[in-house]
This record gives C-alpha cells, structure tokens and sequence, in this order.
C-alpha cells in the first residue's frame, strides 16, 4: 500500500514540475487548469511545498497546508536521492508520507515536497479494523453453523448405519446395511459389515440345521430302543425273543454312540486352531497307525490295500495327531465300507510345487462312487445319500464332515475328485517348516 502512494507522488511530482511558472512580479505560481487534466486530478487532495535550496524562503504552499509548515527547514542532501521519502507530523498531529525533488527552474534549484496525508489512509485501516470486528463473529457464527448442517448432513449416512446396526438381532440377520455408493469409505465400511453379517448368518443357520440334525439322530435310536422294549415287555416271550431286543438295543446304543462321539470330536476340533502344534508327524506313520486299526475291516471284506509314492510319504506334518488320525481314519472307513469284497484301496502320496509346502494324500476305491449332485453334500454334517447302492452302507453322517473341519482347521483342505468308477478322496496337508526344503527336491 505505502509503495502504492510513493509511486502514485513520484508521479504527481512530475505533473508539478510541468505546472510550476514564475508570474510577471516574480512569485511562484502553480497554474489553476490542473484540473482539466485528467493525470493531476491526485493533486487535489496532496499536501505541497516549495522552497528556494539556495536561500532557504518557502516560494510555494498549497492551501491544502492551512499555513502549517510541510517538513521544516530543508535537510542536507534533501531532494538528491530519488526517490526520496520520509514520514513526518504535521503541526496538527496529522501523519503525511513525504517526497521530496529538485526542479530547475529559471536559473534557480527549487526543492519540491510533495506530501499525502496518511489520515485517510488511517481511518479506511480503522474502519476496515471496525468492519472485521463486526463481520468476524458473525462470520465465525455463520461457517459454524454451516460446517454443522455440512457434518450432520455428511454424518447423517453413519447415523443411519448406526441405527440399522442396532437394530439386527439374531431374529433379523437377513437384514443388511444400505450401500448407496459401495466405492467411498462408507460403502466399503458397509460392505464389510454386511459380509460379516453373512459370515454370522450362514453360522446361524449352520448351528440350526446343526442342532435340528443332532435332535434326530439322537431322539430316533432312543424312541427305537423305548418302543422295543416296551413291546418286549408286553408280549414277555422267551429268551430267544429277548436276545433279539438286547440285540436291537446295543445296536441303537453303538449308534448313539458313534453319533456322540462324533459330535464331541466335531466340538474338539472347532476349538482346535491349526499352526500351534509344535511336535511334527510323519503322514505314512499316521496312515500306517490308521490302517492297523482298520485292519479287521479290510481283511474280513478281502479288501488289498496298495500304497504308492513312498518318497513323499515320509513327510512330516505338524498337526494334532490325535485328530489327523481320525481325519484319515474317516476317510479310509469310507473307502472300506463302500469297497465291494476283494477290492483294491490305492492309497497315494503326492508333492506340491515348492511355493505351496504341502504334500497331498489321495485315498481312492472301487466302490459305486459319489453322485454327480453330491460331491459338496458329502461334507455336510448327517448327510447320507439318497442313492440305493450307498443307502446300505450309509452311518450317522457325521464321519466325513469331522474329517473336513479337522483338515481345514490344519490348514489343508480336502474334496472329491470326479471319477467314472469309485470315489478318490484328495487330502492336502502342509508341510512342517523343516520338511519344505525336502519339497523342493521333490519337485
């Protein structure tokens, strides 16, 4: 601003020194048609002085000046420097920002002060100052009450999620979060929240079918078992008759059992988190133990068991063995009770390229192999087959499904191959940490 004004009197000096004339008795004179040019119209409100630098007299003062002087006595040097300004305090206490020039003129060296006093310049600062003293607070209330409606309205997505949230219970987990625009962070936000809400909703419905399954199979052998033996009672036939309901009876109370059993190793291995074992197992030792326990099975079938790629059997895995044992022990039931007589077991062991560190175990037999529609239901929990040729064979349903969560909470996984003739079960199990070098080799 101040540099503005010194540009704007350097100027006006200029327009002075063309308007300056000595009249006829040897006065100076400041000619009067200023007005009519339109670069000197600055000139109506500046303060100026003129003063002979020879002789020190003041020559010229502007009416503007009300006789005060502009500057007092002429400085050393005043006016030699261009441009040459100074703030200086009129008698009346008014401030005035100061130019001063030496003009030749007529032989002589005038020392023109050009003055514009700062007054106005104060007093627009004052009421600029005055003006945001005002308009501050009120502008401060203003943004505060927009930022307010922009944050409730910005909030209001979040409010409304929190609100929807509140309100799914376990009666309501179908319901789901709004997702406007599923790319901003809400959307995303919701989006995982919904996805967790179908993660608990398919647990629900799980634990349901879950509940509702173990109700029947346990409430059908116990009503079998009432009704046998009440109609033993009534009809009090002899010995004979009561070996068949004994008979009847221990056959329902194994499958009670059995059912039991698998239930609580369903319980056991829910709560079992793979990675925390720290004893490794060699998988053929395992396979080996399993087979011994089933060898009163296979013999009495006529069943011949055949086991191939013993370079990848020896590898270690780190697991529970009580339940890999079981797992396996599952599944190798299976392919025994589904084999026909004399039949063949190929039990084969397989590597997995170097960056997946598992060893893979397949179990197939020559049984009459799993429906096309099924080899997804064999894994729920009491499933059994609608087909005629597995009906026969077919137990509490429980057996497969144990095998599938004990291998997946190992961190492995296992499934059906889809085959012409017999079922082949693939298990995949990872590696120990030492033994994924003797992987690579494999590879």
């Amino acid at each position: 601003m101040t540099k503005q004004i010194v540009h704007d009197e350097v100027q006006d000096v200029v327009t002075v020194e063309g308007l300056l004339f000595f009249d006829t008795a040897g006065k100076l004179q400041l000619r009067q048609d200023y007005f009519s040019r339109p670069q000197s119209h600055l000139l109506v409100d500046r303060l100026m002085e003129v003063i002979d630098r020879s002789s020190g007299d003041v020559l010229y003062r502007t009416p503007t000046l009300k006789g005060m002087n502009l500057g007092g006595a002429l400085r050393p040097g005043e006016g030699e420097a261009h441009p040459n300004e100074r703030v200086i305090r009129l008698q009346d206490g008014t401030l005035v920002l100061l130019i001063s020039h030496i003009h030749g003129m007529n032989g002589r060296q005038l020392v023109i002060r050009l003055g514009y006093s700062m007054a106005p310049l104060q007093a627009r600062m004052f009421q600029f100052l005055l003006v945001l003293l005002i308009a501050i607070p009120i502008a401060l209330l203003i943004a505060g009450a927009a930022g307010q409606a922009i944050a409730r309205r910005a909030l209001s997505p979040v409010e409304e999620m929190a609100k929807r949230a509140e309100g799914i219970t376990a009666k309501n987990l179908h319901d789901r979060l709004n997702t406007s625009n599923p790319d901003d962070e809400l959307g995303q936000l919701a989006s995982a929240f919904n996805h967790l809400l179908d993660r608990l909703e398919q647990s629900f419905d799980q634990l349901k079918r879950f509940t509702a399954d173990a109700a029947h199979e346990l409430r059908t052998p116990i009503a079998a078992m009432r009704i046998i033996g009440e109609v033993a009672l009534e009809e009090n036939e002899g010995n004979v008759s009561y070996k068949e309901v004994l008979s009847s009876i221990l056959e329902e109370t194994a499958r009670l059992n059995e059912t039991i059993d698998a239930l609580l190793l369903l319980a056991r291995a829910e709560a079992t988190q793979g990675g925390r074992e720290t004893q490794s197992w060699s998988l053929q030792s395992v396979v080996n133990e399993v087979l011994g326990l089933l060898e009163v099975l296979s013999d009495e079938k006529g069943i011949r068991v055949v086991q191939e790629g013993s370079y990848v059997s020896n590898a270690n895995i780190r697991a529970d063995r009580g339940l890999l044992r079981t797992a396996i022990m599952n599944v190798l039931h299976n392919a025994i009770k589904f084999s026909p007589r004399n039949g063949v077991i190929r039990i084969a062991y397989d590597g997995l390229a170097p960056t997946r560190n598992a060893v893979q175990l397949y179990v197939q037999d020559e049984g009459p192999g799993i429906a096309e529609d099924e080899y997804e239901q064999v894994f729920e929990r009491f499933f059994t087959s609608n087909s005629h040729e597995t009906a026969t064979f077919s137990g509490t349903g429980l057996g497969l499904s144990v095998a599938k969560l004990v291998i997946e909470r190992l961190g492995g996984s296992i499934y059906f191959d889809h085959l012409a003739v017999g079922a082949r079960c693939r298990i995949e199990l990872p590696l120990s940490r030492d033994d994924a070098r003797t992987n690579e080799q494999f590879d």
